[in-house]
């Protein structure tokens, strides 16, 4: 999904549904950690998207 389609997407949903995917988010980035300290993880380009999903749903909740 392109950056453009993602912040339309995420501008388009109602507060508790963003803070919820936060959250996921959070918890998935976590999850990512450890298995790159593990060594498991192939793809490290998940990570930035991960933290850049982040950011930009802070944003939108700190607009809101």
């Amino acid at each position: 999904m392109k950056r453009q389609e993602k912040i339309r997407d995420f501008s388009r949903m109602p507060q508790g549904e963003l803070q919820r995917i936060l959250q996921e988010k959070r918890e998935k980035l976590r999850e990512f950690r450890f298995n790159l300290a593990a060594g498991k993880i192939k793809n490290v380009r998940e990570i930035r998207e991960t933290k850049k999903d982040i950011a930009r749903i802070l944003t939108l909740l700190k607009q809101k």
